[in-house]
């Protein structure tokens, strides 16, 4: 990192006052997309309070930091960990990696609102497996729940439509009539007073799959005035309709009036690699119309899904028991097959591509971290009877990591001024219970990534504007004021890392590596990992805006 010839920030601060923190001597890249500079930066109560020379104060911890780049906290606008942070409350695989704040509810699904049968089928699981006792259906019980409880990483979270719909219409693939739309749309509105920071939809997920544009764009609609109107979708297609996919989208966004993020854009499948540039074309010329649209992906070419998205809706409709009755129907066989092999056929390496991360059955455990091609020739099965073997003895909870998307697709993605990063993970952590399955290695390194891959080595963006794909432009999205941003008056969530050496370690074969090169994590003004290790520290936030 070149910084000898960068200006150091003018003025010695004189008052005799006291921080919290000081941080010496690093190279200031503020999250704005502006040059960087050298400076200290003085915390005080959780707040940025001083930028500048402050050779002469004190602090009750001082971290001399030359060489090293002082930037806000990561701010990872696409996760799942969600309830998850009361399993894992240090957030080991996020904070490792620089990550301050989490925004969860992504992809149409939510921890509430939810039915009481739901919720009590919820608290027998965290209370027998955790020992947690959960609080509440609604979604503000949930967010008044998580401020009972500490966490190392500051957690917002979106309302799933999807959970809605599984609330209110079921999990049937039929229009929601006239009572369930007003009914669907007060959950919104009484998610969204509770503490959402706005709406999701997953439309390759039942029962997510089952509303019509119709629908969607009146919910969107329904959002309350003067209130964060965010609409994110998991879009209806990411590979052989994805233009189509894409349309729909911002024809939601242009009709409700909703704020659009395209979570995880992708071009699909080897196929469609070539239309990455058409959907860029596509969000580029809505915005030119006025709409607001953006998009975040991770730093990978392989998704992370369901074994049961290599198979058509119509068979997922109902849910998991009417799936897995629909799979053991042999007059169902060829016409099965004959789908998912298509869709198998577009991945790189076909069934080679399709590798097992997680199964909810001991018995079928070894098979984690191996590809659906090696399981067959374990068994001397076919990969298509394979698949329908380990989705039947698993009722239907079978996790895969698909490798779908070219580096050239995904390097033209990341580039794009409007594209965010986002890992589209939980946080994870290697030891019971967070190892259980595989974890994509998104989970643990897509933010280090970002940095070592795509600006050291492949020079895509400058290092400033990365650092703003990481920090001020999804603080913007989601409506956080307050964080961002290496300003006087932000909160104080940095994230300080080696330029020189910050890399992702994490593999799809060993997926539970910590990075290297982020010695200091900084939330809320404690320091939560110092020196690369993780301090204990829990002084996360619950985010609303």
């Amino acid at each position: 990192l070149l910084i000898a010839s960068l200006p150091k920030a003018p003025g010695i601060y004189l008052r005799e006052e006291n921080f919290d923190i000081i941080v010496r001597n690093g190279t200031i890249i503020d999250g704005t997309g502006e040059k960087r500079y050298i400076a200290d930066v003085g915390i005080k109560n959780g707040v940025i309070k001083e930028i500048g020379n402050l050779s002469r104060a004190s602090a009750n911890t001082i971290l001399d930091v030359p060489n090293l780049v002082i930037s806000p906290g990561f701010i990872d606008i696409h996760t799942h960990t969600d309830l998850g942070i009361l399993q894992n409350p240090k957030g080991e695989s996020k904070i490792h990696q620089g990550i301050t704040t989490e925004i969860g509810g992504q992809c149409g699904g939510s921890f509430a609102p939810i039915s009481e049968t739901e919720f009590q089928k919820n608290e027998k699981n965290y209370k027998e497996n955790y020992d947690l006792t959960l609080k509440g259906q609604s979604f503000a019980d949930h967010l008044d729940m998580m401020r009972d409880w500490k966490f190392s990483v500051n957690q917002a979270n979106m309302v799933g439509l999807g959970t809605i719909r599984e609330l209110i219409v079921g999990m049937d693939d039929r229009p929601a009539t006239n009572t369930e739309m007003e009914m669907m749309k007060k959950e919104i509105h009484v998610a969204l007073n509770g503490g959402a920071v706005g709406i999701s939809s997953g439309l390759e997920y039942t029962p997510g799959s089952f509303a019509n544009t119709e629908e969607l764009i009146e919910l969107s609609k329904s959002m309350p005035q003067g209130i964060n109107k965010l609409y994110a979708t998991h879009m209806r297609n990411e590979d052989d309709t994805g233009e189509e996919a894409v349309a729909e989208a911002i024809r939601i966004a242009r009709e409700s009036g909703a704020r659009l993020e395209l979570s995880h854009l992708k071009a699909s499948g080897k196929s469609n690699w070539y239309k990455a540039e058409a959907l860029l074309n596509m969000m580029d010329k809505a915005v030119a119309e006025g709409i607001e649209v953006h998009a975040d992906r991770y730093t990978y070419v392989a998704y992370h899904t369901g074994l049961a998205n290599l198979f058509p809706l119509w068979a997922r409709d109902g849910g998991k028991n009417d799936f897995i009755d629909r799979l053991k129907d042999t007059s169902n066989y060829d016409t099965l097959k004959m789908y998912s092999e298509k869709k198998v056929s577009n991945l790189d390496g076909e069934w080679n591509g399709v590798v097992i991360s997680g199964i909810n059955n001991d018995e079928l455990s070894s098979f984690k971290g191996k590809s659906v091609q090696q399981i067959a020739n374990e068994i001397n099965m076919e990969p298509f009877d394979t698949s329908v073997k380990l989705l039947v003895e698993s009722e239907g909870r079978v996790s895969m990591v698909g490798f779908g998307m070219s580096e050239g697709s995904t390097e033209k993605i990341l580039s794009h001024p409007r594209v965010m990063i986002a890992s589209d993970a939980s946080a994870h952590a290697p030891y019971p219970p967070m190892n259980k399955n595989i974890a994509h290695p998104r989970a643990y390194g897509t933010f280090p990534r970002a940095i070592a891959k795509y600006v050291k080595e492949r020079k895509l963006v400058s290092l400033e504007e990365m650092i703003k794909k990481m920090t001020l432009m999804p603080a913007q999205k989601i409506g956080i004021k307050d964080r961002g941003e290496i300003a006087i008056g932000k909160r104080a969530d940095i994230t300080i890392f080696n330029y020189d050496t910050i890399k992702d370690k994490a593999t799809f074969i060993d997926s539970a590596q910590y990075p290297e090169g982020i010695p200091h994590v900084i939330v809320n003004g404690k320091l939560v990992i110092k020196n690369g290790e993780h301090t204990g520290a829990l002084p996360g936030d619950v985010i609303t805006v």
